[in-house]
Order: structure tokens, then C-alpha cells, then sequence
């Protein structure tokens, strides 16, 4: 089963990460191969947000949409994906963020995923892995634009 796996030093602290990383609804404007997402339901038990969102992504002429649950614990800083439906068999990441010094944190980013059709999975199991390793770089990327670059 696919799966990849990052550890990034980033200029932003570890909450402000979090809290880029858990506004699903920004991600048409920034992440690889997104090009729709509509929040379908949210709901808030004590601070731990979760929300069941629908995202489309697509490559040239093809395009999937699938349902995921976002769980985002802002406590311990974690974000968790669960698969819900669409044409997956499975797929699953969590973010994790800590803070490393001053104005700079760790970000944790991994993902596992397996397409329900083999023949799907060939067509589309590149483009995927060449995105998600770009997509921590995209969060950084936006988190520069949004809380502004930091000095290097």
C-alpha cells in the first residue's frame, strides 16, 4: 500500500500551523490537485473539532471525489483523516505539530492510502505520490503568504 511519510522544520509555530492545516476549506487555493472542497457537516465536543468534508481532486482529464472526517485536536496539536467514501479502499493521515524554538515548530505529515480499483491506482498512484510530497511544502508555502515569511 502506498504510504509516505515527512518531518518538516518550518518558520511558524506549531499552533499556527495547526490552525492552517485545519482550514479545510482554504485548500482549492493551495494544495496539489485540489480542486474542490465542500464542508459537509462540523461539529465541536470539548475543543476537538471534527469535520466530515467532501474533496474533489483531479489531473488533466480526471477527477475523483471522496469524503473524508477530519478530526482537529488543538490540545495536543493533532490533526487525524479518516476515509469515509469514495474510491478508496483506504486512506488515512495525521498532522502533528510542535514547536521547536522560538517563531519555529515541527510538522509531522503522513498518509496511506490504497484505491478501491487497481486500475485506478495505475492511473492515478503517481500523480498522487508526486502530490503528497509536495503538499508539505504547500502548507509552508501558505503559511508564509497567510502569517508572512519569516527571516532565514
Amino acid at each position: 500500500m502506498p504510504s509516505f511519510r515527512t518531518t518538516r522544520k518550518v518558520r511558524h509555530s506549531a499552533r499556527e500551523m495547526f490552525d492552517l492545516v485545519a482550514d479545510t476549506e482554504a485548500y482549492p487555493q493551495f494544495v496539489p490537485l485540489c480542486l474542490d472542497l465542500k464542508l459537509r457537516r462540523k461539529t465541536e465536543d470539548a475543543g476537538v473539532v471534527t469535520k466530515v468534508v467532501q474533496m474533489t481532486v483531479g489531473y488533466k482529464a480526471l477527477r475523483e471525489t471522496f469524503t473524508s472526517r477530519v478530526v482537529c485536536d488543538p490540545q495536543i496539536l493533532q490533526i487525524l483523516v479518516s476515509y469515509v467514501d469514495g474510491p478508496f479502499r483506504r486512506l488515512e493521515n495525521r498532522w502533528s505539530f510542535r514547536d521547536e524554538g522560538p517563531g519555529a515548530s515541527i510538522v509531522e505529515f503522513e498518509i496511506a492510502y490504497e484505491f478501491r480499483s487497481p486500475a485506478l491506482g495505475l492511473l492515478m498512484g503517481g500523480v498522487f505520490d508526486k502530490a503528497f510530497r509536495k503538499f508539505a511544502e504547500a502548507f509552508e508555502q501558505r503559511a508564509d503568504l497567510v502569517y508572512g515569511a519569516s527571516l532565514r
